[in-house]
């Protein structure tokens, strides 16, 4: 109804009132809350209902879902819009069929558009809501009139045209929205409320449309302002100054008490909004989803193809028949997945498996799903469910009301295929990748606020250095004080917490590695669809989360460097006649396999390469298949953190008996020597001893997963405790066995998806250990991969008495490459990508070019691969012209002789003689230092060893050195940082490696070293410790009590600055 416009309200009756125009932090830079901010506040200050109306977008709507069905608040979806040739509006969802329609609107919106932009015209609006749409509506639209629109801004003389316009545009959305359109009234306590409040009523009575008040809420208290103003900054890439008259004149745009809106608005603006939230009946719970069915042929089901393709698979993999256990658990896997309706899913992946294999790609499912005896006889995963006791219900059940959950890992160079296939074959209007959440971190809110705020970029590198990852504000004070930053400056003050304020909230949608959504229909009736940031992508507006509190269906076609890196080296074997293998026949159980791994030689092999596997190994000394499952897992946060990893050492070295509370936990808990190291154990104890079902058991399982992010394990602390009391277990085991389940909440792997990973761990082994060069050389080629570099991996290979030779354009492919020698292993030539600055194309020119005609000089190189300066100065850098033109000095000399363009008719004549010019070679360093510039890596002195004099005089000890001292002492030594980690598990603690000429230094630096010598540990390249050298079981490393930053004498060295890769982990 047309309002009065009357403000005042009786004090004592507050109207009831529904927030329609409401922006949460998916409103990217604009909305500066989040959803249960939003949700959390309404619900106190008694709101009837809550719309998320993000602009153009459904990304916030599942956070609004979890935050409605937290509070009992009801949810209204919506989303603002503003043609780019009409009105702004609202536009709220009343029906799933209203859902789908403007769901597929947004997606035409944003399709048309560039990533994070959109274009709406009211052809699109026609189109969608017109008299050509089928059925009935489904969307309410709420007009939210500019002051132009309301005839505030204009002349005498121009307020007919204006008031013509505006009716002009109500008969069109009329048109569009019979008897559902509003007229949007915002007020916010400006100076001109009062002239907005009796425009919107003459506007109202003139174009014949009812009024409801709405809020234009962009936070949810006042507050969160300051915010507000930055995200507002931001968005117009300007600092706040600048900003000015875009920012809001006050903070009215916030969740205001009934009270304070039945002061500026009249009540049945108001009671307007609760009849309109009445009508918004659509919950995303009705939404109904179906996988694709064009995979079964015509004749059969889904569930008749699915048993076929599965027994079919089964034969093959059981030649000599399929064992009684297996044959069980297929037939009651296929059972329960035809109740659940989930053939065309296992079709689905299955398909994509088949695809990969049919271009030699190769792919290896993994998690859960390594649970289900289906997907191995599909060949989705390769885990043998005959040789061990995997748990279906951790991948599927009826209880758990959830989807399934198939990863599958495929060559990172070639997942590209697959990805285009599945494009190709359902069509982007069927399929598209999950979205992905990007939230501010501690480094991203400092550089953003800080820009809005006017601080120089230096100052915003310095404050980037002293915060890194911390996220405590006062760690934040403290680390500028350090630097000699006062944090109790206003400006820098005003930045720390604002950008503390920032942490977490969302900045933008980026892609999903890998997790496809795949439809029946299109999906843009299921949630909107916009462009990626690379070509030929698409995306969902929901990441995975949203997904599975949906409980949507994805299919996670994900990438894995190590199965390059091992396709590559099958490949290098087979085409140099060393070896002709498979993943599947490279030979199991090897002694000299096992014997390398439990020496820690396993730098560049799959998930037990890291510091902490490296230490583990020499410990737990695995010697069988399962020991390298339990390897593979037991270095997990879950496991630390739950107290497992001791014990388990203790029983598995025989200093601890191994004792079971009772037989039935026996059976679970034998193989692991009773502790429980899986997830699918802990779920089975649960089961056994406290009288759980398979889907309660697997609840557990997801509590574990969330209890750090969302509490919810109290209630199974009583049932798990309560339960084992009724079965005669002990309090203290029943408690012992709670903090076990606790620990799991840090991240541990089921036992399922550590058997995946294994038999990549062990097929990674067993190259390195008897295809040292090959496996080598694959490495090359498939970095970046792992926690070493490319100078780590060669200086690892040459231990092993492998050459290694440089990067020559007389030999080199574009890839490393083997080339034969006297001896048991073939040589590893460096290829032309290991030049830091030269392209790919100019690389493949080169190799090209060569292959028709060897080259005669420097001129022969630069006209054939049609290289230009910047790649003939690469190559010269690189000392890859050295067999052209002699060594580096020469080379950079002859390059600069080259002409451009040389003329055909003069290609075939002979170079001209310019003498006998002397230049003198490089140094020793210069050349070191100018093959790590160009390379990355050096076969000539490393730069440790250039510098060995001075540091023996300061009293550092070598590598070689340190390895022959008895253990424990106190000494010192010093290296190039080549990594650093800090596990968020150790409690502050930081594990750094320095690498010298003779190899790789452990060290350990507790909390209090970090505090101490924070700036050295974080940013020197060249860096000394003094400490304790210890050495137990065959695990050595240093315990730093005092670092010294060295790179000072990186400084003596003759030539280009030093530039060492470098890994960091968290």
């Amino acid at each position: 109804m047309a309002g009065s416009p009357e403000p005042r309200a009786p004090k004592a009756a507050l109207p009831d009132y529904a927030e329609l125009h409401c922006l949460s932090a998916f409103s990217f830079q604009r909305g500066a809350s989040t959803a249960l901010e939003l949700f959390e506040r309404a619900k106190a200050l008694g709101y009837r209902a809550l719309a998320i109306t993000d602009e153009c977008s459904f990304a916030g709507l599942v956070r609004g879902l979890e935050a409605s069905e937290a509070t009992g608040l009801p949810l209204i979806c919506g989303t603002e819009v503003q043609l780019a040739d009409g009105p702004k509006l609202v536009l709220l969802v009343e029906s799933k069929r209203g859902y789908e329609r403007l769901s597929a609107l947004i997606t035409t919106a944003r399709r048309r558009a560039a990533k994070g932009e959109y274009a709406l015209h009211r052809a699109d609006l026609d189109a969608a809501f017109g008299v050509e749409a089928m059925g009935e509506g489904g969307v309410l639209a709420l007009w939210v009139p500019d002051l132009r629109e309301l005839g505030l801004r204009d002349s005498v003389a121009d307020a007919r045209g204006t008031c013509e316009a505006a009716v002009s545009t109500v008969a069109w959305l009329k048109t569009l929205f019979p008897r559902r359109l509003r007229l949007a009234a915002q007020l916010h306590r400006g100076p001109d409320d009062d002239a907005r409040r009796a425009a919107i009523a003459a506007l109202a009575q003139r174009c014949g449309l009812p009024v409801v008040a709405c809020g234009d809420v962009h936070m949810h208290e006042r507050r969160r302002r300051g915010l507000q103003d930055v995200l507002c900054a931001l968005r117009h890439r300007a600092t706040l100054r600048e900003a000015g008259r875009r920012l809001f004149p006050n903070g009215e745009r916030h969740l205001r008490t009934r009270q304070a809106l039945a002061a500026i608005f009249p009540r049945d603006w108001l009671e307007e909004s609760v009849a309109i939230a009445a009508r918004c009946r659509f919950s995303l719970r009705d939404l109904k989803y179906a996988y694709p069915r064009e995979l079964v042929p015509e004749g059969e089901t889904p569930s008749s193809w699915l048993a076929k393709l599965t027994w079919g698979g089964a034969a093959l993999r059981w030649p000599e028949g399929v064992p009684d256990k297996v044959r069980a658990q297929i037939e009651a896997e296929l059972v329960l997945i035809t109740e659940l309706e989930y053939e065309a899913f296992f079709l689905t992946v299955h398909d994509l498996v088949v695809f990969a294999r049919s271009r030699g790609i190769l792919c290896q499912g993994r998690g859960s799903a390594a649970n289900s005896a289906v997907c191995y006889a599909l060949g989705i995963t390769a885990v043998n469910p005959d040789q061990g006791n995997l748990l279906f219900g951790r991948f599927l059940s009826k209880e758990r009301n959830e989807a399934p959950d198939i990863d599958v890992d495929f060559e990172h160079e070639r997942r590209e295929e697959v990805i285009q296939y599945v494009y190709a074959k359902y069509g982007r209007e069927r399929a598209a990748l999950a979205a992905t959440v990007i939230t501010y971190g501690p480094k991203s809110a400092l550089r953003d606020v800080g820009r809005t705020l006017g601080l120089p970029e230096d100052q915003l590198a310095e404050l980037s250095a002293a915060v890194g990852h911390a996220e405590d504000f006062a760690v934040w004070q403290a680390r500028c004080a350090e630097r000699g930053l006062d944090p109790d400056a206003p400006l820098l003050s005003r930045a720390l917490l604002l950008a503390h304020e920032l942490l977490g909230h969302p900045r933008h949608l980026s892609q999903h590695v890998g997790g496809f959504v795949i439809s029946d229909a299109p999906l843009s009736k299921l949630v909107p669809v916009e462009n990626a940031a690379m070509p030929e992508r698409t995306i969902i507006q929901w990441d995975k989360d949203d997904l599975e509190t949906l409980g949507l269906l994805k299919v996670d076609v994900l990438a894995l460097g190590m199965l390059s890196a091992i396709r590559r080296c099958l490949d290098l074997l087979r085409a140099s006649g060393r070896r002709d293998l498979e993943l599947a026949t490279i030979p199991a159980e090897d002694k000299e396999t096992y014997d390398m791994i439990q020496s820690a030689d396993t730098l560049g092999v799959f998930q037990i390469e890291s510091r902490a596997q490296m230490t583990m190994l020499p410990r737990l000394k695995p010697r069988t298949f399962y020991d390298l499952v339990i390897e593979v897992a037991i270095v997990r946060p879950g496991p630390i953190q739950g107290g497992m990893v001791h014990p388990y050492l203790r029983r598995r070295q025989g200093i601890e008996d191994v004792e079971y509370p009772s037989d039935a936990l026996k059976d679970v808990l034998e193989r692991t020597l009773g502790v429980p190291l899986f997830q699918e154990q802990v779920m089975e104890i649960a089961m056994v001893a406290a009288g759980y079902t398979a889907g309660e058991a697997d609840e557990l399982r997801r509590s574990m997963a969330a209890w750090k992010r969302r509490g919810g394990l109290e209630h199974h602390r009583e049932r798990l405790l309560s339960g084992m009391a009724e079965r005669g277990y002990a309090p203290d085991f029943a408690e012992k066995i709670f903090e076990q389940v606790k620990g799991f909440g840090s991240y541990g792997f089921p036992e399922s998806h550590a058997a995946s990973f294994a038999l990549l761990t062990y097929a990674s082994c067993w190259l390195k250990r008897h295809e040292p060069a090959a496996f080598a050389c694959a490495l090359l080629n498939a970095q970046p991969l792992g926690f070493y570099t490319t100078a780590q991996i060669v200086q690892d290979v040459r231990k092993k008495n492998v050459t290694v030779w440089p990067v020559d354009v007389r030999y080199s492919d574009v890839d490393s490459s083997l080339e034969e020698v006297d001896a048991k292993q073939p040589a590893i030539r460096l290829g032309l990508r290991e030049v830091g600055t030269l392209s790919r194309e100019a690389a493949a020119r080169v190799v090209a070019a060569r292959e028709r005609a060897p080259f005669r000089d420097i001129d022969d190189l630069c006209t054939r691969a049609d290289l230009d300066e910047r790649a003939r100065a690469a190559l010269a850098e690189a000392d890859a012209l050295r067999g052209l033109t002699g060594h580096r000095h020469r080379a950079r000399w002859a390059i600069a002789g080259v002409e451009s363009g040389t003329l055909p008719l003069f290609a075939e004549l002979p170079a001209p003689d310019e003498g006998r010019l002397t230049i003198r070679p490089p140094t020793a360093s210069e050349t070191t230092l100018a093959d790590y510039a160009s390379t990355g890596l050096t076969l000539n002195a490393h730069p440790i060893a250039l510098l060995r004099r001075q540091l023996r005089a300061r009293g550092y000890l070598d590598h070689r050195e340190l390895h022959r001292l008895k253990a424990p002492k106190r000494t010192r030594t010093a290296g190039l940082v080549t990594l650093r980690q800090r596990p968020q598990t150790a409690n502050g603690t930081w594990f750094l490696t320095l690498e010298d000429e003779h190899g790789l230094t452990n060290l350990i630096a507790w909390r209090t070293v970090v505090e101490r010598y924070r700036r050295a540990i974080v940013e020197s390249q060249l860096l000394g410790a003094r400490g304790r050298w210890e050495a137990h079981e065959g695990v050595t490393h240093l315990i730093i009590e005092h670092v010294e930053p060295l790179d000072d004498l990186l400084a003596t060295l003759e030539g280009k600055p030093l530039v060492v890769e470098h890994r960091s982990f968290r």
